[in-house]
């Protein structure tokens, strides 16, 4: 597939793995293996479905501290994104998303293909279509763990998420690029106007 353009982000010297276990490194291998020979991101998100969704199956690979809210994080609303995995060349990134019960996050873009599938609790998901000065929904519809979609921009790329559960919700995002370093967007509800937004990690700094 074609090279993302992962802005002015600079190499790694090496593959983050911050989450080492023989689980996440399995995982992973997976998925480099199928976009190395898959041509588009349709066919990746096809091929990778019955690994990620052994991720979202299993309940003993994500540590407690992944799942745990950030008051200081970058999305506000106390939601933590904690990275997990990131490729040297930021071309990939795992990660998990922690939204308190009531929380949502803003309308956002990602600028990557991917998947994003619940782990933990339940949440309702919009996506959006910007343009002509307003935001159109497109789509509505509850979550429950197990439950996964995929991003390919730009016709599935804007979104929101809230957690409707009485406990913290947690979702499991898969992506090709640093998305919490990446400069992407956020959306006024009102007019659909586009703002620079760079969600950062709770425990990875970008540079």
């Amino acid at each position: 597939m074609c090279d993302l353009d992962h802005g002015d982000l600079l190499p790694l010297e090496h593959d983050e793995w911050v989450l080492d276990t023989p689980f996440v490194r399995d995982f992973i291998s997976q998925v480099r293996a199928i976009v190395a020979h898959v041509t588009s991101p349709d066919e990746a998100v096809a091929e990778i479905d019955p690994y990620f969704r052994d991720l979202l199956r299993d309940p003993d690979w994500l540590p407690s501290e992944y799942q745990r809210d950030a008051p200081q994080s970058g999305m506000g609303g106390g939601i933590g994104q904690w990275l997990l995995f990131r490729a040297a060349d930021r071309s990939l990134s795992l990660f998990s998303l922690v939204v308190p019960p009531g929380s949502m996050t803003p309308v956002h873009d990602h600028l990557a293909w991917g998947v994003v599938g619940l782990y933990r609790g339940n949440q309702d998901e919009e996506f959006y279509r910007p343009g002509g000065g307003r935001l159109e929904l497109v789509r509505r519809r509850p979550l429950q763990r197990g439950d996964y979609y995929a991003l390919l921009p730009p016709r599935d790329d804007v979104h929101r998420v809230r957690t409707t559960s009485a406990t913290t919700s947690v979702s499991i995002h898969l992506l090709a690029n640093d998305t919490g370093c990446v400069l992407r967007h956020t959306y006024d509800e009102q007019t659909g106007e586009a703002r620079p937004f760079r969600s950062g990690y709770v425990n990875a700094a970008c540079e």
